[in-house]
């Protein structure tokens, strides 16, 4: 067995490595300035990253979604804990597996924090140890094998089977892939993400209709980056708001505006 496993986890490194190969990617989404990024962030904020290596188109595609990878901000936690002080983020890495990681490793992309409502200290500190003790642990492989089917070349996969496609990971919870570190570390407190919710009757002559609503965890392996944009339970927060944002401070090249498509451009 472990003369079979050896040459498919060397398959797997090369392939994760190509995968995690920077590409060009046009969008009009702007970056996030890293200084409003340090200024917003709180310990347990979820960091949503448009990324542009070959696997996040993979996801993008699956999950139909701009988010295609997301990192747990600990912020402190992680130096008090005896890890690297320059380091705030939790990650799963395609190649290096769980580490942590400083600010600047967002320089230049497109981010979006999403960030739990509620948490006291203790709840965070639970929150981000979790995902700190886990530091070292491997990317899932076979999760590596699966995303790369979607690229060579892109099938139309129905949408009822996007997400399924993203869960076909070998399931091992000693292995992780970026949203499922996360949705486990939340799942240890009991936060929900997207939950199922479960509706019974329980109707009684005094109150007709009456429903008793109770929410049922979803296995870990099912989540994806975009499920904590969508999730109603975290707050969407934009640094450029958070600052004090002043729409009457802007200021506006009045040229543009008077000739709105520059000699040579099409509108």
């Amino acid at each position: 067995m472990l003369l079979i496993n050896k040459p498919l986890a060397w398959l797997g490194q090369r392939l994760a490595r190509f995968l995690s190969k920077q590409t060009h990617v046009h969008g009009v989404a702007p970056e996030t300035p890293l200084g409003l990024l340090r200024a917003t962030l709180r310990p347990g904020d979820v960091l949503l990253v448009e990324g542009h290596s070959r696997i996040s188109s993979a996801i993008k595609y699956l999950t139909q979604s701009t988010w295609s990878h997301a990192a747990l901000y600990v912020g402190d936690h992680l130096a008090q804990a005896g890890g690297d002080p320059r380091h705030c983020f939790i990650e799963a890495d395609i190649v290096d597996g769980v580490r942590s990681i400083g600010l600047e490793q967002f320089a230049g992309y497109h981010t979006r924090i999403c960030r739990p409502v509620g948490l006291d200290e203790a709840a965070a500190r639970k929150l981000t140890g979790y995902a700190i003790q886990r530091l070292g642990a491997r990317y899932d492989l076979r999760n590596v094998f699966d995303l790369a089917r979607f690229l060579f070349p892109t099938p139309p996969l129905p949408a009822s089977l996007r997400r399924r496609a993203l869960a076909f990971g070998s399931g091992d919870p000693t292995r992780a892939i970026c949203s499922t570190l996360i949705a486990q570390a939340f799942q240890s407190i009991r936060y929900p993400v997207l939950p199922t919710l479960l509706r019974h009757d329980v109707s009684t002559p005094t109150c007709p209709g009456c429903v008793d609503e109770l929410l049922r965890v979803r296995h870990y392996s099912l989540f994806a980056p975009r499920d904590f944009d969508v999730s109603p339970y975290f707050e969407i927060v934009k640094p450029s708001l958070a600052s004090g944002f002043d729409y009457q401070k802007l200021r506006w090249d009045e040229i543009a505006a008077t000739h709105p498509h520059p000699e040579g451009e099409k509108p």
